[in-house]
């Protein structure tokens, strides 16, 4: 009995990396568990500035969504995973996200869900420097909030609320995004 369980269990590990992406040199498994649910990679892109690869990201749902619409329509967990592709510091990234997060929201939005964009802010600046080839992934689990682990290890509490992490979402997803082609990948268009 036991060793079926260990069968059953590798057979599954092996299926859900069975199909995987690069972009960038970042590997995004085709499937990912989370909360004891199975997600799909619904896309992954490439942000890069000044011609330079900053990261890798791709989007895990319950069942692939190729709007934002249909994404924020999205029940139950769901990740986003950022690999990053060169150093960056705390400061760096935690602007970045929050400068995005900020400028897709409405005063009434915003409002909302300042004091948890704080506490996101907090935990992203005691990650300290982000070497090249970091996951960073930010998961949602429905009823605990969005997690934010930095090389698996959790940072930080739980931030609250389904509203919250759909104003991460949009970080990638909103009318003003870093950039468009980012948003069009991660709903799964091809780049």
């Amino acid at each position: 009995m036991i060793w079926r369980a260990a069968l059953i269990s590798l057979l599954l590990a092996c299926s859900l990396q069975a199909g995987a992406v690069e972009i960038g040199g970042a590997h995004f498994d085709e499937r990912a568990l989370l909360g004891g649910s199975e997600l799909q990679l619904n896309g992954a892109g490439l942000r890069t500035k000044f011609m330079l690869k900053v990261y890798a990201v791709g989007l895990y749902l319950p069942n692939k969504a190729a709007t934002p619409a249909g994404v924020f329509a999205s029940r139950g967990p769901r990740r986003i995973q950022i690999i990053t592709l060169r150093e960056l510091t705390a400061e760096q990234l935690s602007e970045a996200l929050l400068d995005f997060m900020r400028r897709n929201q409405s005063d009434l939005e915003l409002q909302k869900v300042q004091s948890r964009i704080d506490s996101l802010q907090q935990t992203m600046l005691g990650i300290g420097k982000v070497p090249s080839k970091t996951t960073i992934r930010l998961d949602y689990i429905s009823g605990q909030g969005t997690r934010v682990l930095v090389g698996g290890e959790q940072k930080g509490n739980d931030i609250p609320g389904e509203d919250f992490n759909q104003a991460l979402l949009k970080i990638w997803l909103g009318e003003h995004v870093p950039q468009i082609s980012v948003r069009e990948a991660l709903l799964g268009q091809p780049q």
